[in-house]
C-alpha cells in the first residue's frame, strides 16, 4: 500500500513566522534550507527509493514492518514503517525536504530493522 503525498498529516507552522522550527537555523542562520535538491542528492534520493522497493519486498513477507533510525537529535530511536518512508522520501524528491509526521502508536521494536541490516538482508539474499 502506497501513502499518497496528499494523506500525509499538513506540517502545523506552514507558512507561519513563528514556526518553532525556524531556531534550528539553516545555511543563512534564519530559515531551514528550503533549497530544491541538487543532481548529487536526487540521485541519493532515486536510489533509497529503489532500494527501499527491494527491502520492503524481501522482509515485509518476514513481518517486517519497516526501518528504525537512531536519531542523533534526541538520542531515541525512530520507527518508520514503510509507507510513511516511501512517502517521506517522495516528498524530499518532489519538494526538496520532508514534513513533521506522527510516529507509529506504541511499535513493535522487533518488527523493525535498520537500513543496513536490510542492506544486508537483500545482499545476501540476493546473493544466492
Amino acid at each position: 500500500m502506497v501513502v499518497a503525498y496528499e494523506a500525509l498529516p499538513p506540517d502545523p507552522f506552514a507558512g507561519d513566522p513563528a514556526d518553532p522550527a525556524r531556531a534550528l537555523g539553516g545555511p543563512d542562520g534564519d530559515a531551514p534550507d528550503d533549497a530544491p535538491l541538487d543532481d548529487a542528492e536526487r540521485d541519493e534520493v532515486v536510489a533509497d527509493l529503489g532500494d527501499l522497493a527491494v527491502f520492503e519486498a524481501l522482509l515485509a513477507p518476514r513481518g517486517i514492518r519497516g526501518v528504525v533510525v537512531d536519531c542523533e537529535d534526541c538520542s531515541e530511536q525512530h520507527y518508520h514503517d514503510w509507507d510513511l518512508l516511501r512517502a517521506s522520501l517522495q516528498q524530499l524528491l518532489d519538494e526538496g525536504h520532508m514534513r513533521p509526521h506522527e510516529p507509529p502508536f506504541d511499535p513493535d521494536p522487533a518488527a523493525y530493522v535498520t537500513w543496513e541490516y536490510c542492506r544486508g538482508f537483500a545482499d545476501a539474499t540476493l546473493a544466492e
